[in-house]
């Protein structure tokens, strides 16, 4: 674990210089071609200095194929090396040969193996690195997509006219609801968010029959209504025409923590 941490270390080393020697030639480069022969490098506008530095992954990906590279180099000098310790061996056995020049090959043979064991090290962690460097991009890409969900789920309740302050939001719905439909809800949530939806109470239950309220056809979900899932949610029931009430507060007698309740207000139990 040591030696790959290692690897990727050097490796972000290598990133770092790869763009200051790529963006340091590019300028050189571009500053010569644009100046003419009165006119000094300080002279060119920035606007005409283009630089051209790869990105992480195909940075990455460079220096593993030159790493390949020397590995097959190395591999090769690994193996006349053993050819020529094996060798000294058999001399040395023979009492043809001092024991120092035995160990002398044997030492540079395991210097060798060393070198070649590095090389596969760094290679490994090339490959790590752009795993890595992958999964950052991808995670990237959903946050973003996740903000622009945000942006339009405050958007639709502007649109649905849901008050930013009050305690307790409330939407009739257009449709008719009913546990059956909270299989599509969930679906949502879990197709958007990767997890289930986290609710806290379906139909009746202990804490409703203390608070005395009718809760067989509802159904609690445990989201501030203010929170990115939260908006979300409320979006969906808003375009599914499903009837609900956000709490952002506890409400005595009615409440007891922030939630959302799916369907419509339940009554008194008489």
């Amino acid at each position: 674990m040591k030696v790959v941490k290692r690897s990727t270390f050097l490796i972000l080393l290598m990133l770092l210089s790869i763009g200051t020697i790529a963006n340091g030639q590019t300028i050189k480069a571009t500053t010569a071609a644009t100046e003419s022969p009165g006119q000094s490098a300080a002279a060119v506008p920035a606007a005409q200095i283009v630089t051209q530095i790869p990105t992480p992954i195909e940075a990455t990906q460079k220096f593993k194929a030159s790493s390949e590279e020397l590995l097959r180099l190395q591999q090769d000098a690994v193996n006349d090396s053993k050819k020529k310790t094996e060798l000294l061996q058999q001399l040395y056995a023979e009492g043809l040969i001092a024991r120092i020049e035995l160990d002398e090959s044997e030492q540079a043979l395991a210097t060798a193996e060393a070198k070649l064991q590095e090389t596969r090290n760094q290679i490994i962690g090339s490959d790590k690195l752009i795993g890595e460097i992958k999964k950052a991009e991808e995670l990237e890409k959903l946050q973003g997509a996740q903000r622009v969900l945000v942006k339009s789920t405050l958007q639709s309740r502007t649109s649905f006219g849901l008050s930013p302050t009050a305690t307790i939001l409330r939407s009739n719905g257009t449709g008719s609801w009913s546990l059956a439909n909270l299989a599509s809800v969930q679906q949502f949530f879990t197709a958007n968010f990767g997890r289930a939806l986290p609710t806290s109470a379906v139909g009746q239950s202990a804490t409703h029959d203390r608070l005395g309220y009718d809760h067989r056809n509802a159904v609690d979900v445990a989201l501030h209504p203010d929170s990115m899932e939260g908006r979300a949610l409320i979006s969906y029931l808003q375009t599914a025409g499903i009837p609900f009430l956000a709490f952002r507060a506890a409400v005595p007698g009615v409440a007891t923590g922030p939630h959302i309740h799916i369907g419509s207000p339940s009554h008194r139990i008489a």
